[in-house]
């Protein structure tokens, strides 16, 4: 291969690197936005910020998931209690309460 050929494909590996770094710089912010990081501008600050009315729905929101949560499992422990009871004793409660 001749010297001209060589000099030929320095140009092409200049744009083959900054292609590189750009596609690099992509995948990094994809990767911080999926799994929450914020995503930061040239000189550290944040771009997207959190406003306070999302973040009050959200909290809103699972406290009412926590709710039905427990609410699921005390409904849970009671099912598994009748299911493992003997049946005299579930009877006996039953007639208790009429």
């Amino acid at each position: 291969m001749s010297e001209d050929a060589l000099f030929a494909f320095i140009p092409l590996g200049g744009i083959m690197l900054g292609a590189l770094g750009v596609i690099g710089w992509m995948f990094n912010n994809w990767v911080r936005a999926r799994h929450g990081y914020p995503l930061e501008d040239d000189n550290g600050n944040p771009v997207l910020k959190l406003d306070d009315k999302r973040f009050d729905m959200l909290a809103a929101e699972n406290e009412k998931l926590k709710a039905a949560q427990l609410r699921l499992e005390e409904r849970i422990a009671v099912l598994e209690r009748i299911a493992t009871d003997p049946g005299q004793r579930i009877a006996q409660q039953i007639e208790a309460l009429r």
